[in-house]
């Protein structure tokens, strides 16, 4: 008997489906009716930054697991791969290791192209995209263009999110707790001219369309808080010094008599205006980027020095600053109502203001003027209606969600198509000028303004409109934006006319299956979801939801932390496959436990995987020796092989479970371990190699040739035959008081109360009653019946 040799037959079998073009996938073709299903099955593009770690590992497993699943249940699958490669991951990596990112970046390509090559996944190679390719951010370019011209990219001075070590604009999104999602600085708040996406124009979209898809209701809930609908009104507080109105959001304009003082949020773009005490100053730099967290629990706020008219009472109330107020709610002012919210009453004590109770305890309205004695809610709306009358107010609905900023000040991203013009303004760069290339720059890294702003050379040029001297745009695109539409491209990435042909992107949209993980709810999974929007009012895409499906898998720790390029604590592929082979990593990464749950790595696990496939090979290889050709398909094993035929498909197809197959056929491999001359032992070999080859595909094709049998990868899946499922008999389990007492063979057909009697007419279930009452029989069918005694 051979050994199992797995270096060997992976790089047998890798180089067969790549001389086969195994896993390409053919566009229908124009005019031509589709054949079959189409499933589009995807993962998250990954940054190369680095090398894969094991969490990638596991990602682009379980949607290996599927592919091949549907493959093979008849599906035409699309399963393309990309590189989400401009941006910050990427240049900070080239910084790190002191060379040019394009260099980097690239280099990191080739090794992990040849990483996933090595694990065998079942990849359409001919569909490859990079984000940094000038023939992938021309068409990012063109659709910026066809945002801006819809009024949907704009450029305004607005409060940002600042990083003094990456040096660049962050958007809210990638803030985590105060703190620069990639590098953990201290984010500090700036005032700077940016470009923004109006995403909020799709806010009650967004909203809406959550009911056409299949996603965890964990994630939904994140993006619904994220965009944070509220109804209520808008109501106007009048500083006549400044000839300024200041717009409050309330949920409750019913308490508006209460409203003692305004606070607006450190970072209010009024705040420079209302008041230039140093004090303030200070206190808005030093609290603005403070976390939500701390801001939630602060009681710390400065008096501007300036009031404002209450629109109902004309009383003057205080304008104060506070960092409790965030510019995220609503309009990033609000109105002090102390008497009836819980901060505004811990500020207005701390600071000894007034505090005016107008809600009775039978929520009716009292220091209301004329609307006192009113039930809250016919309060609301009337005096709603004064402020409208009056020109102070109005219904109205706000978002927590804030238009994209996605402008960066650094090097490595896609130049913004956009020139500026001292006579004609901004001047879009004309289509068929596209792309505008990123050029080279003596020196790359941030220091505070754009790199390209360096390259006087590149930075001048004609007014596409009026011919005189222009200026580029500086700024980059962030990634977000480059994989906001990377799902698109795939469909059609060799289209030099168009991002992609709109019949292409029709039949294989929306993606069928994504992964990926939650981390990205409120950022790339939310942007992707606007872009799709967009691109649909805008008549180039049918559909509105670019992910029917989705899935989170969980994260892959070392050392009790998520594996991260970022954190440096990863552990990558290259050792334990050159130790174990493909096979092994792909089962054990599948094995180690539900795949939307966190687990530890522990490399030692690996060596139960590889024992399990040497008894794969060494059982299969017995069945060939004793086993007849063309024998039986009916015996013990036969019913067995159909039972784990029923188990795994439902478990991948239905339950998206994937380590319990993983068991399900090691259950399967060690009963025919114990009979492989059996009649019927070949029949039950072939079931396990097929169920396997999702999973294990170099091992199961080598062992699938040796079965006499090829090219497992276009077999159609094993289907269990419902008769095989039906035993005459089963294992009947007694418990008495929970615990075991005996195991009895009983036939099937049997009813409750039959089980009952011969569960209590078994010697050793009598002999723990021991003469004790029945006070309860419980039956689960097929399975056991527990006495309860005493």
């Amino acid at each position: 008997m051979d050994r199992y040799e797995p270096q060997q037959i992976e790089t047998k079998w890798q180089r067969v489906w790549a001389d086969e073009r195994a896993f390409h996938v053919d566009n229908p073709k124009p005019g031509a009716p589709p054949e079959g299903d189409k499933f589009y099955m995807l993962e998250m593009l990954p940054y190369p930054s680095g090398d894969l770690h094991m969490g990638h590992v596991l990602n682009y497993t379980l949607g290996d697991v599927v592919t091949h699943f549907r493959r093979r249940n008849g599906y035409t699958v699309l399963r393309p791969m990309g590189w989400d490669s401009f941006g910050l991951p990427a240049e900070n990596a080239a910084i790190s290791e002191g060379g040019h990112p394009r260099e980097i970046t690239e280099r990191n390509i080739e090794k992990i192209e040849r990483q996933m090559h090595r694990l065998g996944w079942a990849i359409d190679w001919d569909r490859v995209v990079a984000a940094h390719d000038p023939a992938y951010y021309r068409w990012t370019q063109w659709l910026f263009l066809r945002f801006f011209e819809a009024g949907l990219a704009y450029r305004k001075e607005a409060p940002v999110n600042w990083c003094p070590n990456d040096q660049t604009v962050l958007a809210n999104e990638q803030v985590i707790d105060g703190h620069c999602e990639r590098c953990g600085a201290l984010v500090e708040a700036r005032n700077l001219e940016q470009w923004f996406f109006r995403i909020t124009a799709y806010a009650d979209a967004l909203l809406d369309d959550h009911a056409l898809l299949d996603w965890p209701e964990r994630t939904i809930a994140i993006q619904r808080n994220w965009i944070g609908r509220s109804e209520g009104a808008e109501i106007l507080f009048r500083q006549e010094e400044l000839d300024l109105d200041i717009p409050v959001f309330t949920t409750r304009p019913d308490t508006v008599f209460g409203a003692t003082f305004l606070v607006l949020a450190p970072e209010h773009p009024l705040v420079p205006r209302v008041s230039d005490l140093p004090e303030v100053e200070e206190y808005v730099r030093r609290t603005a980027a403070r976390s939500v967290e701390e801001r939630a629990t602060s009681k710390s706020g400065v008096f501007t020095g300036r009031y404002a008219q209450h629109p109902l009472t004309g009383k003057q109330v205080p304008i104060w600053v506070a960092d409790y107020v965030l510019m995220a709610y609503g309009t990033g002012a609000i109105m002090g109502v102390p008497g009836h919210d819980e901060r505004d009453r811990e500020f207005a004590e701390g600071f000894g203001l007034e505090i005016v109770e107008v809600i009775d305890e039978d929520g009716r309205l009292v220091n209301s003027g004329e609307f006192d004695g009113l039930p809250w809610e016919e309060g609301a709306r009337a005096i709603v209606r004064r402020l409208r009358d009056e020109g102070r107010g109005a219904q109205a609905v706000s978002y927590r969600l804030r238009d994209w900023g996605f402008s960066r000040q650094r090097y490595w991203g896609c130049p913004i198509p956009i020139v500026y013009c001292d006579d004609c303004g901004i001047v879009p760069v004309p289509d068929d000028e596209l792309p505008v290339l990123l050029p080279e720059v003596e020196d790359y890294r941030p220091k505070g303004k754009p790199p390209l702003a360096s390259n006087e050379e590149w930075l001048r040029v004609p007014c596409p409109k009026c011919g005189k001297e222009g200026r580029r745009e500086a700024d980059t695109m962030d990634t977000f934006v480059d994989s906001s539409w990377y799902f698109l491209r795939y469909c059609d990435p060799r289209n030099d006319r168009a991002p992609f042909d709109r019949k292409i992107v029709d039949y294989w949209m929306p993606v069928d299956q994504y992964m990926g993980g939650i981390d990205h709810a409120t950022g790339h999974l939310l942007y992707s979801r606007f872009f799709v929007k967009v691109l649909n009012e805008l008549g180039m895409v049918e559909f509105r939801e670019p992910f029917a499906r989705l899935f989170h898998q969980g994260w892959v720790k070392f050392d009790g932390s998520k594996m991260s390029k970022s954190r440096g604590n990863v552990v990558g592929p290259d050792t334990v496959l050159a130790e174990n082979g493909a096979d092994a990593v792909r089962l054990y990464i599948l094995f180690m436990g539900p795949a939307d749950q966190d687990m530890e790595w522990q490399e030692r696990g690996l060596e139960g995987i590889v024992r399990f496939l040497r008894k794969l090979w060494r059982v299969v290889d017995e069945v060939v020796e004793a086993a007849p050709a063309g024998g039986g398909s009916d015996g013990e094993l036969t019913r067995k092989a159909h039972e784990t035929v029923a188990r795994v498909t439902d478990d991948v197809g239905r339950r998206f479970v994937f380590n319990t197959p993983i068991s399900a056929v090691m259950e399967l491999v060690n009963q025919l371990g114990r009979s492989p001359g059996a009649a019927d032992a070949r029949f039950a070999a072939e079931t396990a190699v097929s169920l396997i080859q999702p999973y294990a595909p170099h091992v199961a094709e080598e062992l699938w040739e040796r079965l006499g049998r090829s090219r497992l990868w276009e077999e159609p899946w094993p289907v269990a035959d419902e008769l095989q499922l039906r035993r005459e008999t089963f294992e009947l389990v007694v418990q008495v008081n929970g615990k075991v007492r005996d195991r009895l063979e009983v036939s099937a057909d049997l009813g409750e109360d039959e089980l009952i009697e011969r569960a209590k007419a078994s010697p050793r279930v009598r002999a723990h009653l021991d003469g004790k009452e029945i006070r309860q029989a419980i039956v689960v069918p097929r399975k056991l019946v527990n006495l309860v005694a005493g």
